[in-house]
């Protein structure tokens, strides 16, 4: 059972770094590197506006996005406790690190962490913690 749950939870993690990679890819290819707002909200608006869409078919769009978040938040709901030690790895990993630095280079080490961090958030709409309705990304490192 422990076994199946460790399958599940790589192969959602593996599915979540898989499509974040590839979403920030196309999104630099089809924008140009180009800053534009981002997240669900100004996805919506973004895809109401290029299609086109009437207030009903709009309405209906909302209603079929917010039913997937719904499910695949149920989907995650399980795993949220093992998802959640991630940042504690990450953290260790981190601490790891900056043992095997000098402390110039430990700086360094926090200042591009911290970059990382807030280019995470920024992905995410800048949501800094993930948020309760909204599952984890890969931590940085």
């Amino acid at each position: 059972m422990d076994r199946t749950k460790g399958y599940a939870l790589m192969f959602l993690l593996g599915a979540f770094i898989a499509g974040g990679a590839l979403g920030f890819s196309a999104d630099r290819a089809i924008r140009g590197g180009h800053s534009r707002e981002r997240g669900p909200r100004a996805y919506r608006q973004r895809m109401a506006e290029e299609l086109k869409l009437t207030p009903q078919q709009q309405t209906s769009v909302d209603s079929l996005i917010e039913q997937k978040h719904r499910q695949i938040m149920a989907l995650y709901k399980p795993l949220k406790p093992q998802l959640d030690s991630t940042a504690v790895v990450s953290d260790s990993t981190h601490a790891q690190i900056k043992r095997l630095l000098n402390p110039d280079q430990q700086v360094k080490l926090d200042k591009m962490r911290a970059a990382a961090r807030r280019e995470l958030a920024e992905r995410r709409g800048g949501d800094t913690a993930g948020g309760a309705d909204r599952p984890p990304g890969p931590p940085p490192y």
